[in-house]
């Protein structure tokens, strides 16, 4: 049966007259523990022959996280008796009733420390608290595994315990080493939000107010924590603003190139609309109709100036010789072919009288009428 001193952090009334506590118990890494709790019975020997683990002398034993926060080890504290001081032999079924001053309620892991809380349902027990009894003392069996070794954070050990599982908690005059002594009105961290923590008339926090949130600076760990996320959504929150300014700038700018095209080709379209060039397009093109026309070629009215400078050509260029031509080849060997073609002078709708024409429908049909 090994006894560890708890860190009590605070104490709240309940009604009714019982008094609930929160404490921190079953620390990881390296304790110190007297020769007499790791070997009673002075079974190991050192090489003289001598006890190797002398009652008086500490050594030290090291709590693995894994063995101190294994489901079973924590929730075996669960419902265990609170008494007033530690029992000889601890608390079995037989003297239970006798012996229990209070009850543990829930088990949580804090940090690198289990947290507990109890509630002292004993007026002996709440009296000699308010007198000035204040240490507490776990009580629990565990496996002792004797080897020398190093733990992760660096600490040797000379034993590691395994398999932990409590018995009961104590009120003690002095806790081991005298250091589990806390006074009402000493800074504490906040219980864990239990059922018996939930029973108490206040709960005073610390608190701070960051970024438009309220987090509690009671708690080192869970503050550090708080602030870190706050920080990163904060850093997130600020990369998307980046983020969309330069959306926002890009497609400024595209705006911008889009309205200086949509006015150029607005211009385009008025220059290449206006009645002088709508005119001069109608009369190039009557006067290539008519070339290909005294050309022996036959001209519709779907075909456009191409289709009939490319008709003219066809019929005149043998394929292998204009194999793969471009428009500008096929422009330039229709001027050549037709450059002694005198086109007919007199053209319904060009002679006379000047017509207007404001679109290209219109120039088309003035172009194929001036063929008739």
């Amino acid at each position: 049966m090994f006894t560890d001193a708890l860190i009590m952090d605070k104490t709240w009334e309940v009604p009714g007259g019982f008094l609930g506590f929160s404490a921190r118990f079953a620390r990881t890494g390296v304790q110190m523990y007297d020769g007499s709790e790791i070997d009673p019975d002075g079974i190991y020997k050192d090489a003289a022959g001598d006890r190797k683990f002398k009652p008086g002398t500490l050594y030290p034993v090291d709590r693995p996280a894994e063995e101190v926060f294994k489901p079973s080890a924590m929730a075996s504290f669960i419902a265990k008796p609170l008494t007033n001081d530690h029992p000889a032999d601890g608390v079995t079924i037989d003297d239970w009733n006798a012996k229990t001053k209070g009850v543990i309620g829930e088990v949580l892991r804090d940090g690198e420390f289990a947290r507990l809380s109890g509630l002292m349902t004993d007026k002996g027990l709440i009296a000699d608290y308010r007198a000035g009894k204040k240490d507490l003392s776990g009580g629990y069996e565990a496996n002792l595994v004797v080897r020398d070794g190093v733990n992760p954070a660096g600490e040797s050990y000379v034993a590691q315990q395994t398999n932990i599982d409590g018995n009961h908690v104590a009120f003690v005059k002095h806790g081991r080493a005298g250091n589990t002594r806390v006074t009402d009105a000493a800074p504490c961290s906040p219980a864990p939000q239990s059922f018996l923590y939930s029973l108490q008339t206040e709960k005073p926090v610390k608190t701070m107010l960051i970024d438009g949130l309220t987090v509690d600076v009671s708690n080192a760990d869970t503050a550090i924590a708080t602030i870190n996320t706050i920080l990163a959504a904060r850093d997130a929150a600020n990369g998307k603003v980046a983020g969309l300014e330069t959306q926002v700038a890009t497609l400024t700018t595209d705006k911008a190139t889009l309205e200086a095209e949509k006015v150029t080709l607005t211009q385009q379209l008025a220059d290449a609309s206006s009645p002088a060039k709508l005119r001069d397009a109608a009369k190039a093109y009557s006067n290539i109709a008519d070339k290909a026309k005294a050309l022996g070629i036959t001209v519709t009215d779907a075909m456009g100036q191409t289709e009939i400078t490319k008709a003219v050509v066809d019929a005149k260029i043998d394929a292998t010789l204009r194999e793969g031509w471009t428009d500008e080849q096929y422009a330039a060997s229709f001027a050549s072919l037709t450059k002694d073609v005198k086109a007919t002078d007199a053209r319904p709708g060009i002679s006379g009288s000047p017509i207007v024409a404001n679109d290209t429908k219109s120039v088309r049909d003035l172009a194929r009428a001036s063929r008739y």
